[in-house]
C-alpha cells in the first residue's frame, strides 16, 4: 500500500502549503489519536502523547492545531516546548506514554515545517501504524463527548531530565575537561541543552547559532553549514567542533584546524573505539555511505551493508543484523546501545570518549582514512516526478558507470523529505566526478 503523507521521515513540507496547513495537522492529530486509542486498548488509563517542537514560528500554530486534535480524539498531552527530536523519543519512552510527536523539519529552512512520531518505544513508527493514521485522515473528523475530551500541560523539567540522559551515555571514569569546545546549535531545537551537556562534562564551551527568534533556523549555521563552525574553532582556537542540525539528531564535527568531518568519518571512528574493547561484527551505512569507509570496514574485520536513505532504513537493517552502530554521511548516527534513535549530542560524546581513551586529536583519528571524492548535485523538480522515466538520464547514467569501469559509483535518488532528485557520482578523481554528475544532472534540468 502506497503512502499519501508519510515521507522517509514523517509528513514534511512547505508552511501554509498542503499538508502543512493548521487543518490539515488538526486532523492528523485526530486521526492518530484515534489510531492509538485502538492500539492503547490493553490499559484503562487514557492514552497521553508528548508534543516536541523545534524553534521556527510555524511551530506556534502547528502545536495548537495538533493539541486540539489530540484533545478531540480524547488524548491527553503534554507539552514539552523546543525540544530535540531525540529528546522526544527518550522522554516518551521514559516517562511511559503513548507516543511522541515532534514539529520539525529538521535541515531545512525556517519556513518548511513537519511532524513526525515515535512510538512508546522511542522509535519511529512502524509503516503499518503510519498507514493506519492515513486511512483514518480519509474519515470524517468527529469529537468524542465534552467528559471524554483529552487535557494538556506542560512537562516543566523536560530540559533537565533530557541533559542527564544524555550525559548518562559519557562513561563516568571520564570526563571533558581540558577541552574547548565550540558548539553550533543551528539557531534550533538545541539551543537552551547541548551547551549544558559538554559544560556539565567538564569541557570549556563556547555556544554560536544559540539566538533563535523563529526565522534563523539552519541559516548559514549548523551540520548543514559547517563552515560557520570552522570559522569559530579557528577563531576561539579550540581542540574542536560541534555542529547540530535543527532538530539536533545529526552531527557534524571540525577539528582544531577547521577540518570539517562527517558521519562517514565519524561512524568509522565510532567503530574503532568499540573495536578497542570488544569485537564489532558489523556497521550499517547508506547508499552514499564513502566507498572508502567501506573498504576500510573491509579491512578491519567489520561487516558493513549498505541501507536505503534514510535513518529509518539503517535502523532497520540494524535491527534485522542485531548490530550497535550506524549512520549517514549526512550526520545522522545511531548507537542503539545508547538511545533507540539518532542524537547528534549522543554520537558526539561518543566520539568524545573516543578521542579521550585514544590520547589522539580528532584529526590524528583519521590519518588511515582518505575518503573518496564524491559529488553531490541536487536537482529540484515537481513533485511526483519519477528519474526513472527520463530516457535520457537513463542513457546518460549507462554510458557514465560504463565509463567509470567499477572504479566508482553512480546513484541517482528521489529525495524522500524535499522535491529534489539527488544525483551522486564517486570516483578517485574529484575533476571527474563533478563532469560526470554535471552531465547527469543536466539531462534532468
Amino acid at each position: 500500500m502506497s503512502r499519501k503523507y508519510f515521507g522517509t521521515d514523517g509528513i514534511r513540507g512547505k508552511v501554509g502549503v498542503s499538508p502543512i496547513t493548521p487543518d490539515f495537522v488538526m486532523r492528523l492529530g485526530y486521526a492518530a489519536g484515534k489510531v492509538l486509542a485502538k492500539l492503547d486498548t490493553a490499559s484503562h488509563a487514557r492514552p497521553t502523547v508528548l508534543i516536541g517542537k523545534d524553534t521556527r514560528v510555524s511551530g506556534y500554530m502547528l502545536e495548537a492545531a495538533l493539541e486540539a486534535g489530540f484533545a478531540a480524539a480524547g488524548v491527553d498531552i503534554m507539552l514539552s516546548g523546543p525540544m530535540p527530536t531525540p529528546a522526544i523519543a527518550y522522554l516518551t519512552r521514559a516517562l511511559r506514554l503513548s507516543a511522541g510527536v515532534v514539529i520539525s523539519a529538521s535541515h531545512n529552512p525556517y519556513d518548511d515545517n513537519g511532524i513526525k512520531f515515535f512510538s512508546a518505544q522511542g522509535t519511529k513508527l512502524p509503516d503499518d501504524i503510519e498507514l493506519a493514521i492515513e486511512a483514518e485522515l480519509d474519515l470524517e473528523m468527529q469529537c468524542v463527548s465534552s467528559d471524554k475530551l483529552g487535557k494538556a500541560k506542560r512537562l516543566d523539567d523536560a530540559n533537565g531530565r533530557y541533559i542527564e540522559f544524555c550525559k548518562s551515555t559519557y562513561p563516568n571514569e571520564l570526563d571533558l575537561r581540558g577541552l574547548k569546545i565550540v558548539v553550533d546549535c543551528a539557531h534550533g531545537a538545541a539551543y537552551d541543552i547541548a551547551p549544558h551537556v559538554f559544560h556539565e562534562l567538564g569541557a570549556e564551551v563556547i555556544s554560536i547559532g544559540n539566538h533563535p527568534n523563529g526565522f534563523n533556523i539552519n541559516d548559514a549555521v549548523g551540520a548543514t553549514a559547517p563552515e560557520a563552525l570552522a570559522l569559530a574553532v579557528r577563531a576561539n582556537h579550540a581542540d574542536l567542533g560541534i555542529a547540530l542540525d535543527g532538530d539536533a539528531d545529526r552531527l557534524v564535527m571540525v577539528d582544531k584546524n577547521g577540518k570539517i568531518y562527517d558521519g562517514d568519518q565519524l561512524l568509522y571512528l565510532m567503530v574503532l573505539d568499540r573495536m578497542a574493547i570488544g569485537p564489532v561484527a558489523g556497521a550499517v551505512g547508506t547508499l552514499m555511505t564513502n566507498m572508502a569507509v567501506e573498504l576500510a570496514f573491509k579491512e578491519l574485520g567489520v561487516g558493513f551493508i549498505r541501507a536505503k536513505v534514510g535513518d529509518r532504513y539503517v535502523l532497520e537493517q540494524m535491527q534485522q543484523q542485531g548490530w550497535l552502530l550506524g549512520g549517514e554521511g549526512s550526520g545522522h548516527l545511531l548507537c542503539l546501545d545508547k538511545h533507540t534513535t539518532g542524537d547528534g549530542i549522543v554520537s558526539a560524546l561518543q566520539v568524545l570518549s573516543a578521542l579521550k581513551r585514544n590520547g589522539k586529536s580528532l584529526d590524528q583519528c583519521f590519518e588511515n582514512l582518505t575518503l573518496f571524492p564524491q559529488v553531490l548535485i541536487n536537482v529540484r523538480v515537481t513533485p511526483g516526478f519519477d528519474w526513472q522515466t527520463n530516457a535520457a538520464l537513463v542513457a546518460e547514467k549507462t554510458q557514465v558507470e560504463k565509463e567509470l569501469a567499477g572504479q566508482g559509483r553512480v546513484l541517482i535518488r528521489a529525495s524522500g523529505t524535499e522535491p529534489l532528485v539527488r544525483v551522486m557520482v564517486e570516483t578517485s578523481s574529484a575533476e571527474i566526478a563533478n563532469k560526470m554528475a554535471r552531465r547527469l544532472a543536466n539531462c534532468i534540468a
